[in-house]
């Protein structure tokens, strides 16, 4: 029985060696030869002298490598730090720095890109640069290690942990600042894996197309929720959403987790019988399915099953909409996944009446541990379970989300909306703040606003003002600089150059009015 998350590796191992585990192109990595493949790596971490709970990075693209670095970290006693492969130099480095990391895996490319970033990391001290043929980049301030160099015996070090131990490190931006990290144990994503699992009715025989990368929990989930049934994984960092289609027939995926713009783009484009007959299963989560997609997609796929799904980092999933529900009630989030309960509480932890709006709270073994380094921010989203009795003397304690919900007489849950700033775009949420930052970078920049507005495929746009002399910018030259410091889904999709920005009788910016005033600037009048 598997109490430590790599042990589901061991597990099916031993249940089936000769299954396979993950698929890469034309490569096929079995289920014991992935755990040879993490117990070389965690006793080469081991050796390089990684201690209990040290952080380990990985920034890569979807490939075996990424994999064993990141299930090899905790069977070494580490924490892996999944490190999102479209970052750039300066959010990696935060990144880098902000949990102290001991070892970064990465190649030799991006290694290189990085650049200066990395003498900036203090506590990094080893760099394991992948890929046999590539020249190591010894410029580096830190010492650098073939990845072939770093893999020891295949053998699993001796360590005591449980499951209350720090596994991982997820990266999430919040409505102010850079990105906070969430800190998971062993215990929070075992018990996501296994819950999920169970009502998604994942087995051995399932297939499971990984498109989103691992720095997302939700798509993090696609290894550990296989892995927990021994179902098999294929790695795939795609260019265009026919190559995902075109997958899914090729590899006979059975399975297929996105986010709501790569859905919209799907759910446009043909679906061959080979790709349609394959697929038992489709999940949706990180912002609301659009109705008329969910439709698309069920005519497209009429016999593949439809999840709508809720989730946040700090408590990995949180909903699930059962599948005959989705035509009746496709605007819902569902009701809470098994082994979390999920209530709606009014400001004072009361709970709201049917159909009153009111904070989602989340309690339950999937709630995280809080945000690596920061007790503030911690207190503010994790704290005492509303309900409990009143003799508790250590209350048990759940993530208050911040959004905005509400739960019909039959028990189905409603998004209304955020209490923070924060802008979910394309799946991921990003921090206006982050964006801000970059753009007051610039000379002529006196502050900078960002925010979101609605957008048909995005749900939401990231529209940014920015008070300067129009006369010494203009919005190319804004949009060039935003281009070389931020991922491309950080990227504002409208800019506007402005003497003054808005501000309430406080003084303070007025984002609600900055938002009401752009809410039509990505779709149009109605």
């Amino acid at each position: 029985m598997a109490f430590l998350l790599h042990q589901l590796i061991l597990d099916a191992a031993r249940r089936t060696p000769e299954a396979p585990a993950l698929l890469l192109k034309q490569q096929t990595l079995s289920y014991q030869a992935l755990q040879q493949a993490v117990a070389r790596v965690a006793s080469g971490l081991r050796a390089l002298g990684i201690e209990r709970d040290e952080r380990v990075a990985v920034y890569l693209p979807k490939q075996f490598e990424t994999v064993t670095a990141l299930f090899g970290s905790m069977a070494a006693g580490g924490v892996f730090v999944p490190v999102n492969p479209v970052l750039k130099a300066e959010q990696v480095g935060h990144i880098l720095r902000d949990c102290a990391t001991r070892v970064l895996v990465t190649s030799a490319d991006r290694a290189r890109l990085l650049g200066d970033t990395l003498a900036e990391c203090p506590a990094l001290r080893e760099v394991v640069i992948t890929g046999d043929d590539a020249d190591l980049p010894h410029e580096l301030p830190q010492a650098v290690e073939r990845w072939q160099d770093l893999l020891g015996p295949a053998a699993f070090p001796a360590l005591r942990r449980i499951d209350a131990d720090m596994a991982a490190i997820l990266y999430t931006s919040g409505s102010t600042g850079r990105p906070k990290g969430v800190v998971l144990s062993h215990r929070n994503m075992l018990a996501g894996a296994q819950s999920v699992a169970s009502y998604l009715d994942n087995t051995a025989d399932d297939r499971l197309l990984a498109v989103l990368p691992f720095s997302f929990d939700y798509g993090l989930s696609q290894l550990t929720t296989a892995f927990s049934v021994g179902a098999s994984v294929v790695l795939m960092d795609y260019l265009l959403p026919r190559d995902v289609i075109r997958a899914v027939e090729k590899y006979r995926a059975t399975g297929l987790a996105a986010v709501p713009p790569l859905w919209n783009q799907l759910a446009a484009l043909p679906w061959p019988p080979g790709a349609a007959e394959s697929l038992r299963y489709i999940t949706n989560s990180g912002g609301a399915m659009p109705v008329p997609t969910t439709s698309e997609l069920h005519a497209a796929l009429p016999d593949t099953e439809i999840f709508l799904m809720y989730g946040l980092t700090e408590a990995f999933r949180s909903t699930y909409l059962p599948t005959d529900q989705v035509e009746v009630r496709p605007e819902s989030m569902g009701k809470a996944i098994p082994n979390a309960d999920i209530m709606v509480v009014r400001p004072d932890g009361s709970e709201c009446h049917p159909d009153e709006p009111g904070e989602l709270v989340h309690r339950g073994a999937l709630v995280a541990l809080g945000y690596w380094g920061d007790r503030e921010k911690t207190g503010i989203r994790f704290k005492p379970a509303p309900g409990l009795p009143a003799g508790l003397p250590n209350p048990e304690i759940a993530v208050w989300s911040g959004d905005q919900v509400r739960r019909d007489s039959e028990g189905y849950l409603y998004f209304i909306g955020r209490n923070d700033e924060m802008i979910k775009t394309s799946g991921y949420r990003v921090s206006p703040g982050e964006i801000e930052e970059v753009i007051h970078q610039m000379p002529a920049v006196e502050q900078a606003a960002a925010f979101g507005a609605p957008h048909p495929q995005l749900g939401y746009g990231i529209v940014a003002l920015v008070q300067a002399d129009p006369e010494q910018l203009d919005t190319n030259a804004v949009m060039s600089h935003c281009g070389l410091h931020l991922p491309m889904f950080m990227l504002p999709g409208h800019i506007e150059i402005v003497r003054e920005l808005p501000r309430n009788p406080n003084g303070k910016l007025d984002r609600k009015a900055l938002s009401l005033r752009f809410a039509e600037v990505f779709t149009g009048p109605k």
